[in-house]
């Protein structure tokens, strides 16, 4: 697996290295977001038919990538999986985020704090609390 933009390869797996996107260029790469991608039920939902089967034939047919433009087309497909990843998670934490804010709004009530309602409406509050909740 090679980063777009840099020489050398990382030592460890990960889909995103200081906000540049991975181009995946070997078959275990490519498995292992797939199989990601399926566990997150994003696969189908976020993917077209089409590029659902480049990357199946990319695993069936290919060790390592070598094309340049089968290269672009797959790290264009691993954005989207990337992006649709990450909009799942800011969803859940902010859901998550806005319970537990609630819940801390009426504790901070019964003690006598009157600035805490404004808590259940900042929105870096609340997705600061689901973020911690969903790490833990």
């Amino acid at each position: 697996m090679l980063i777009i933009g840099s020489s050398s390869p990382p030592k460890e797996f990960s889909l995103r290295e200081e906000g540049k996107v991975v181009a995946l260029t070997t078959k275990q790469d490519l498995v292992k977001i797939k199989s990601r991608a399926l566990r997150m039920r994003i696969w189908f939902r976020t993917l077209s038919k089409v590029e659902r089967a480049i990357i199946d034939l990319t695993i069936k047919c290919v060790e390592k990538v070598r094309s340049s433009v089968l290269a672009d087309t797959i790290s264009t497909i691993v954005s989207k999986i990337l992006q649709s990843l990450e909009e799942r998670f800011i969803a859940r934490a902010e859901r998550v985020g806005r319970e537990i804010a609630e819940t801390l709004c009426v504790i901070g009530r019964r003690w006598g704090n009157r600035a805490c309602s404004a808590w259940k409406c900042d929105e870096c509050f609340i997705r600061f609390l689901g973020v911690t909740a969903l790490n833990a």
